[in-house]
């Protein structure tokens, strides 16, 4: 059985005293603990940010990458060992602002993978900007005299996508974020969790404000509903949803018919691919030319 302590990093923190990441450090670890997934069965990826030094601080494989570039990374290594349950974990402003257009086309691929966003609305690690999820009027750094465009409405970008499973969670909430992840690691696709994560630095509003605002989705929401789950999944001022917004029946996943043909196991242990078939392939693609 694996516990918490599994999971425990040697490596030093440098988040701020009190910062709500280290709830969402606790949430993540708890999901895989209730999972019974031991380290080594873990992949954590991320790019750049606050948010995306949480992989450090967690015992597992791990994989940081390039702002924005965390998505495709993990696509490259659910293909090469689908064995493994990857996650990816990063900011706003690394997910939807940087690596928006990544996010994008991965919600029409369905990979298994599970996509965890550090909301904070704001660029915390270079103190302080607009991000893609800031509200319209906000005052921030750079922006003196408020944003002035609309905020991105990423999890309805989600649902309208086709993405199999969209939930909101509050890093405030340690126990209830904990049970939203494990659902999202255990769905069989794509999942994305938003996670309301105040900054105490360069945020606008403290936690006790965000915490005031958060509502449980209704038990009655059924998250096969479409219309419904876009209703909740618009952002709407001083008010938070929390749970399981929209969750799809298994579908195919991507790579699927790749791993028919050539196995299940990591592409290491795998048989060597005959140099014949490949040099037909090539051939079919240099016909014409």
């Amino acid at each position: 059985m694996t516990d918490l302590k599994n999971y425990r990093s040697p490596v030093e923190n440098q988040w701020c005293p009190g910062c709500p990441n280290f709830g969402i450090l606790n949430a993540v670890k708890r999901a895989l603990v209730d999972l019974d997934l031991a380290p080594h069965e873990v992949c954590l990826v991320s790019g750049i940010g606050q948010a995306a030094k949480l992989p450090h601080y967690l015992k597992a494989n791990v994989f940081n990458g390039l702002h924005g570039r965390a998505v495709p990374a993990a696509l490259g290594i659910h293909v090469a060992n689908p064995q493994l349950k990857t996650l990816v974990i990063s900011g706003d402003g690394d997910l939807y602002g940087e690596g928006g257009n990544h996010l994008l086309h991965t919600f029409r691929r369905n990979p298994d993978l599970t996509v965890v966003a550090h909301n904070n609305r704001v660029y915390a690690l270079t103190k302080g900007q607009a991000s893609p999820t800031t509200p319209r009027g906000e005052k921030t750094r750079l922006q003196f005299d408020g944003v002035d465009i609309d905020p991105a409405q990423m999890l309805a970008t989600a649902i309208v996508h086709g993405c199999t499973f969209v939930a909101r969670g509050f890093a405030g909430d340690i126990e209830g974020l904990s049970k939203i992840l494990s659902r999202a690691i255990a769905h069989r696709g794509l999942s994305l969790v938003d996670v309301i994560q105040p900054c105490i630095t360069w945020g606008r509003h403290s936690v006790d404000w965000y915490r005031e605002r958060t509502v449980p989705i209704p038990d009655d929401h059924d998250p096969t509903d479409r219309e419904g789950a876009l209703d909740l999944a618009i952002d709407v001022q001083d008010r938070f949803p929390i749970g399981v917004l929209y969750e799809l029946p298994a579908k195919a996943a991507f790579a699927e018919t790749y791993r028919e043909r050539v196995g299940d196991g990591p592409l290491y242990a795998l048989p060597r691919v005959d140099r014949s078939i490949l040099e037909g392939q090539l051939d079919r693609l240099t016909v014409g030319l």
